[in-house]
């Protein structure tokens, strides 16, 4: 599968070994490479800084393996099925071969879905099992799978069925993804843990993971608090202009989310506008505040496949960017989209958040060990540049209308809120009532601050309870870039540009935060 994401054309007839056994084979190779590691005398500073980014992201997975958090923490976001699932989305669809790999790569599935039911019920033997409502939320997804949700994606694949092979193992995939669901419902859901929360211990270890920083956890909470609320107060000035007297913030979001001239009709239409935006915030963007090379500039968009998670997501290129980048949008079962929070958030995706960002790294192989480029992203670099991409543009004019604006902070209060609730609900911090935050106080911050309607606020809600200490990451990434930009102008003066300073903190590649706050605070301005 990882052949199929960096695109390079090996192992297309095959998924991964999704056993103990495979694990350990990969952990293994974790610790021999670690080993050789410790030999490596860098000898400038890109040796340097590739040495240490390697050290820290293969420690990290490390842990993540020993501590059989890898095996235990799943979701609705994440998990083998579904990134089985997806997997196929990104395969070549061109030759003959492509095809037959594609019927060998479906007869795979039942294979794959039973080692990975060993895989979690071996570890449920010894008390370590995912939270209920993720099983249920994972299950919900291979109903969908099992329910012509391969035969449809096929279809889609082969409208003429030219192939019918794929169409023959598509069945297959959907028979192992009911069984699948089946175990999930009548054997794994009555050994699952009942709680949600991971608790401290747990929490600091993925925290650490998706930032590469230490935090201060109370006092971040504390910080999601007050940015909240600064960005809450924007929005009801804005309030104001689009519902004059508005009760609360989800009034204004309810008129904007009705009002057509943002409302986009058509899932072709969809993919237009979102592929049109795209092309001209390259066009724009280029030159001036960035440099995007010409075998980055072609971000497509497509819709995302049946069953996804509700937000929309971004796909690297392959090594040869033979398949460019790929934004892609859940419909969620409808055919229409409202265009007012779409802004920020295809800045966020495309350009210049992750498709310049990866873009970026996937082509800087005179300077990135191929570890950086293809296996080295961390959240908090990543997430966090392409959340300060939403707040450049924001600079920049770009939300210069009022229900436009409005999004951009919506987006922005998200993040903020999902600081709140991921650490106070892992953590059992009181909400703002005086309880526990828990799944419904979550989802009632989410609606009143975050203008999320109710479908997306309890799937977000499942997210962050399914994945502890991911959904800081944006925003305590955010604070780290905008605190190393603020820093390098302060201290260059007259020999700080923007356009060197994004060039420079993307070239160096992703890495843990507070390696990059410190990297940063040593560049010279060039």
């Amino acid at each position: 599968m990882g052949c199929t994401y960096l695109g390079n054309g090996l192992n297309q007839d095959k998924l991964d070994d999704f056993s103990i056994a495979g694990a350990e084979i990969s952990a293994n190779l974790t610790r021999e490479t670690l080993k050789k590691l410790t030999n490596v005398q860098p000898i400038d500073e890109i040796d340097r800084i590739a040495k240490t980014v390697m050290i820290e992201r293969l420690e990290s997975g490390l842990a993540l393996h020993e501590s059989q958090e890898s095996f235990v923490l799943w979701n609705v976001l994440t998990s083998p099925p579904s990134n089985i699932r997806s997997i196929f989305e990104l395969m070549p669809k061109q030759s003959d071969q492509d095809f037959a790999n594609i019927a060998l790569r479906l007869h795979a599935v039942e294979k794959a879905h039973k080692e990975w039911i060993g895989t979690i019920s071996e570890v449920a033997k010894g008390g370590k099992t995912t939270a209920q409502r993720q099983v249920r939320g994972v299950i919900t997804q291979l109903e969908s799978y099992a329910h012509g949700g391969y035969s449809q994606m096929c279809a889609n694949f082969d409208p003429t069925g030219k192939y019918p092979d794929i169409h023959s193992a598509a069945k297959v995939a959907e028979k192992s993804s009911a069984q699948t669901a089946a175990y999930l419902k009548d054997e794994y859901l009555p050994l699952a843990n009942p709680n949600d929360a991971v608790g401290a211990q747990r929490y600091a270890i993925w925290s650490r993971y998706f930032t590469g920083a230490e935090l201060d956890l109370r006092a971040t909470y504390e910080w999601g608090i007050a940015d909240l609320k600064a960005i809450n107060d924007r929005m009801w000035v804005l309030s104001e202009k689009i519902k004059p007297g508005a009760k609360t913030l989800r009034e204004v979001a309810d008129v904007l989310d009705h009002d057509p001239k943002y409302i986009i009709k058509g899932k072709e239409n969809v993919i237009k506008y979102l592929q049109d935006f795209t092309d001209a915030a390259i066009a724009r963007m280029d030159g001036e505040f960035f440099e995007i090379d010409e075998r980055i500039k072609k971000c497509e968009a497509r819709l995302a496949p049946e069953g996804s998670a509700s937000a929309p997501y971004y796909n690297p290129p392959s090594e040869d960017l033979s398949r460019p980048g790929t934004t892609w949008i859940p419909m969620l079962g409808k055919d229409e989209v409202s265009s007012w929070h779409l802004v920020s958030t295809w800045y966020h995706e495309a350009v210049p958040g992750h498709h310049l960002q990866i873009g970026t790294v996937t082509i800087e192989k005179e300077r990135l060990t191929r570890f950086q480029r293809t296996a080295a992203f961390i959240s908090g670099y990543g997430e966090g540049w392409a959340l300060y991409a939403e707040r450049f543009m924001n600079e920049l004019g770009a939300f210069d209308e009022p229900g436009i604006e409005m999004g951009y902070l919506s987006a922005q209060a998200l993040r903020a809120a999902r600081i709140v609730v991921d650490i106070g609900m892992h953590l059992g911090y009181s909400d703002f009532d005086g309880n526990i935050w828990n799944a419904q106080s979550s989802r009632k911050l989410l609606n009143e601050s975050a203008l999320l309607d109710e479908a997306h606020s309890r799937s977000e809600t499942d997210r962050y309870l399914g994945w502890p200490g991911q959904a800081i990451s944006y925003k305590v990434g955010e604070r780290i870039w905008m605190a190393a930009r603020q820093d390098a102008q302060a201290r260059l003066g007259a020999a700080f540009t923007m356009k060197s300073f994004h060039r420079y903190a993307l070239t160096i590649g992703p890495m843990g935060l507070d390696l990059f706050a410190a990297e940063m605070a040593m560049w010279d301005g060039k």
